[in-house]
């Protein structure tokens, strides 16, 4: 697709590796929403402008078959961008939206691994802030137990990471949560950054409960 002038040069403006999430929440809020404008960023393929994007979209044109246009074409980008970009769908359109969450609740076994992450990843964030008044923990749970270890990379990070809210915030569950991690041993080896939390089960738990405890 050929850039209009207006995209071309935001477009020019972004495209520089010293651009932070930052920068684009301020040309976002500047723009505020522009589907046309939108689409044209994403027609460039490149993961800044498509940042961009993300936060310029109208999610009343989102329905199932343009998300799944959107995720075919992040499919195409490197594997941190592309669960970058997802993450980032979800964030700031998808999640916003009774009728998309409706979609998002759907995918639970989609074809696609970036739908199935976000199912997850969703669910996680429900239970964010100790929101625990959610009636499908047991049934999460043993989907989590059956399937964590046959999903690809990217739905099992979203997978673990629920049950890590999960263990975090309901008592009654942590020790389930805690077996599964020692089960798995999934992220056990991981190495990370100072001062960020593992992601291996009962190490971010004990140390996120230990912080509700402070």
């Amino acid at each position: 697709m050929k850039l209009s002038s207006k995209a071309q040069k935001i477009y020019s403006e972004i495209l520089e590796e010293t651009t932070k999430l930052g920068d684009l929440r301020k040309f976002a809020k500047e723009i505020k929403k522009d589907h046309d404008l939108a689409m044209e960023l994403w027609s460039t393929g490149k993961f800044i402008p498509r940042q961009l994007a993300i936060l310029i979209m109208d999610k009343k044109y989102l329905n199932q078959e343009v998300i799944d246009l959107l995720d075919n074409d992040i499919q195409n980008h490197e594997f941190d961008e592309q669960n970058h970009l997802m993450d980032w769908l979800m964030a700031n359109q998808l999640s916003k939206d009774k009728r998309i969450i409706s979609l998002i609740e759907s995918w639970e076994n989609s074809s696609s691994k970036l739908q199935r992450r976000v199912f997850w990843y969703y669910q996680a964030r429900l239970r964010w802030m100790g929101n625990i008044n959610q009636s499908n923990t047991e049934k999460l749970l043993d989907l989590i137990e059956k399937n964590l270890m046959k999903e690809e990379p990217e739905v099992q990070w979203a997978m673990n990471y629920t049950a890590g809210q999960i263990g975090k915030w309901q008592e009654e569950y942590r020790q389930r949560c805690i077996s599964i991690g020692e089960k798995t041993k999934l992220y056990k080896d991981e190495v990370v950054a100072k001062n960020c939390t593992p992601s291996y089960l009962p190490e971010f738990i004990r140390i996120e409960v230990a912080k509700l405890n402070k």
